[in-house]
């Protein structure tokens, strides 16, 4: 049973090794998948035509400009249903029925999902990302992707919001080299988000409220805010590191989960760090 009142988004770069997967999962629940591609080079755009998907192209500047842009593009009525997805998350069979039944009989305007973060394709269940909300699903005119570098989410700009059952697999099918790479670039952004917020600097546009009497997401933002964005530089990755492998339970994900607790929740963390301070002190060196 279909929901044409359903369009569902799909942001692709590259992503010829994963979105069959990911369309075949999606395609029991609307007619018109919308394609949004950032000029692939492997292959991506002939196999979203081949699948039965709508396609267009648009230069890719940050996941939040390429979201909105992206809704904007579908010509989507007010009240119609969008579902947004990477390239990479696959619905559950669970999480798929559960969105038919909430588009069929609505009765809040969004709908938040867990995701279960994949690393050399293994879930990671514990740690610092888990249990990880996030609001998928949401009526075109009710709902955008907050104006962020790093950490954006979309958020409803009125009406509630309610949780569905199932899970959706973000099975990040990428190797080392490709992970440390986008990890890289995120830093610099979650660098100059990390700076703003120090700075009171206000974002545009739809803006996720931190309170710790909301949802999970929202108790995170405002300890971002209100507590991890005024601790020491370079001793916050320790901290965090012990929270996500330790207290979290992270090390129960095994040797796989070794890795990526280390990478992602220190790591990267050190690296956001660091480069806070680069771009704080003016410490960067031009380019020769």
């Amino acid at each position: 049973m279909s929901a044409p009142s359903l369009t569902v988004i799909i942001l692709t770069f590259n992503s010829a090794v994963s979105l069959k997967r990911v369309v075949d999962a999606c395609r029991p629940l609307a007619p018109r998948i919308l394609v949004v591609d950032s000029f692939s080079t492997d292959g991506t755009v002939e196999l979203a035509s081949e699948l039965g998907c709508e396609v267009v192209q648009h230069p890719f500047e940050n996941y939040a400009a390429q979201r909105n842009w992206s809704q904007t593009q579908a010509g989507l009525d007010p009240a119609a249903w969008v579902l947004h997805l990477d390239s990479d998350e696959v619905l559950s069979t669970e999480l798929c029925t559960a969105i038919q039944a909430a588009v069929a009989a609505p009765t809040v305007d969004g709908f938040l999902m867990r995701r279960l973060t994949y690393f050399w394709g293994r879930p990671i269940r514990h740690g610092h990302m888990n249990p990880s909300w996030h609001l998928r699903l949401f009526r075109a005119g009710m709902g955008a992707c907050e104006d962020r570098l790093y950490d954006q989410h979309f958020v409803l700009t009125s009406g509630k919001a309610q949780k569905l059952p199932g899970v959706l697999h973000d099975l990040q099918l990428v190797n080392l080299e490709s992970w440390t790479a986008s990890h890289n670039r995120w830093s610099t952004a979650e660098a100059v988000e990390a700076l703003r917020a120090r700075s009171g600097e206000a974002a545009d546009g739809a803006v996720m409220q931190g309170s710790l009497t909301g949802d999970r997401r929202m108790r995170k933002r405002w300890l971002k805010n209100n507590i991890w964005y005024r601790m020491p530089l370079l001793v916050k990755p320790y901290v965090f590191f012990f929270y996500s492998y330790v207290l979290k339970l992270g090390f129960l994900d095994g040797k796989s989960g070794f890795v990526y607790h280390v990478l992602q929740a220190f790591w990267f963390r050190f690296l956001v760090d660091a480069k806070i301070m680069e771009l704080r002190d003016g410490r960067a060196n031009p380019k020769s």
